[in-house]
Order: C-alpha cells, then sequence, then structure tokens
C-alpha cells in the first residue's frame, strides 16, 4: 500500500547515459510508510548523499540501510524487484520507528534508475574492483550504489561502469564480502567526511 507522500519513480524518464541491453520492468509491491515532513524537509534544505540499493534481498539489511539514512539525512533508493515485502516485520523491526523520518524512493528496475542519473554521480561498490572506496571524491548529491546481498551488481553493469567501481578492501582472503549494511555506513561516513572537509 502505497504512503500518501512515498516517491515513486516512473519507469520511462528523460537525459539517459548509457543503454542497456534487455531494460525490464516488475511490478511493484507493498511500499513502507511516507516519509514525515521533517525528513522531507531536511533532505531538500541542504544537499544530500543517495544510498542506492540495487535488487536487495534481506530485510534487515534495508532496515539498518533505512536507519543510517535517516541518522545522516541521506536518501534512500530501492531498485525492484525487492527479494521481500516492505511489509516485512524484520524490515520494519531493523529500521525501528524511524522509518518516518526517511525518504525513501522507489524504482521500478534498474534502467530507469541508470538512465536518469547523471553519470558522474554515480558510484558502485563490489568486490571485483581494485580501486579502494577512500580513493573516490565524494560530493553532496552522489549516489552510492550497493548489489544484492548473493550476486552484487550485474556484470553487464560492472562493464559498462568500470571506471566508476570502488570496493572496500578485506585483508583475509576467506571472507567474500562484507555485510550490506556495514559497508554502506562505511562508505557513507567516508563521503560525509570529505563533505566536512570541504566546509
Amino acid at each position: 500500500m502505497m504512503g500518501v507522500n512515498t516517491c515513486f519513480a516512473p519507469s520511462t524518464l528523460l537525459f539517459p547515459t548509457r543503454k542497456l541491453s534487455s531494460p525490464f520492468f516488475v511490478p511493484l509491491d507493498h511500499f513502507m510508510p511516507a516519509p514525515s515532513p521533517d525528513a522531507l524537509a531536511a533532505t531538500t534544505s541542504a544537499p544530500a548523499f543517495h544510498i542506492v540499493l540495487v535488487e536487495p534481498e534481506i530485510p534487515p539489511n534495508t532496515g539498518s540501510i533505512a536507519r543510517l539514512c535517516g541518522a545522516t539525512n541521506s536518501i534512500l533508493h530501492l531498485v525492484h524487484p525487492l527479494g521481500f515485502s516492505t511489509d516485512d516485520k524484520h524490515l520494519k523491526r531493523a529500521g525501528l520507528d524511524y522509518w518516518p523520518h526517511v525518504q525513501v524512493i522507489h524504482w521500478p528496475d534498474l534502467h530507469s534508475f541508470l538512465t536518469a542519473q547523471a553519470e558522474l554521480r554515480l558510484h558502485f561498490f563490489t568486490t571485483k574492483s581494485k580501486r579502494n572506496y577512500t580513493e573516490a571524491y565524494y560530493q553532496a548529491g552522489d549516489m552510492l550504489i550497493f548489489g544484492r546481498e548473493t550476486k552484487g551488481l550485474p556484470e553487464e553493469i560492472l562493464a559498462l561502469y568500470s571506471e566508476r567501481c570502488l570496493t572496500i578492501p578485506m585483508r583475509n582472503a576467506h571472507i567474500r564480502s562484507l555485510n550490506l549494511a556495514m559497508a554502506a555506513g562505511i562508505v557513507l561516513y567516508e563521503a560525509i567526511r570529505q563533505q566536512e572537509q570541504q566546509k
């Protein structure tokens, strides 16, 4: 059930950047409660960072990231299809009672999201890059993009945007990846740190 102020991006948008070979569309399921007026004001009164989750699968991760976005006045983008219903109790529990203070934007598919963005504002995070996330220059308004917990971002996207890909280094070769919510927090606070230093 869509909240009154919940943002939903249409499947066809202007300002295309790169063309994907097979755009797709999926129907939307349920939506979280609409953001509060305070949340909307916070994200429009000052430039914000954007956390983008592409087809997330684990409800508690998305809930924790929503809480992170609320704490930092960042905007959360959910790219469908999701691996869960937004009515999921674990999703709501992880976000606690902070959901009304988070601005959430839903996209029907990855193609719709990408064709609406300026390429130089995109940062893709993957274990398949050798470029350290601290080497990037972040500005408010940037999109910090994370893939599915099990498979990460699509190979086609990593190839198309290879120069925009970054990784969080890990010292233990037996660990395949970090938890999604942890990775989002690490990157977002590095972006905020850089923003603070620019003032």
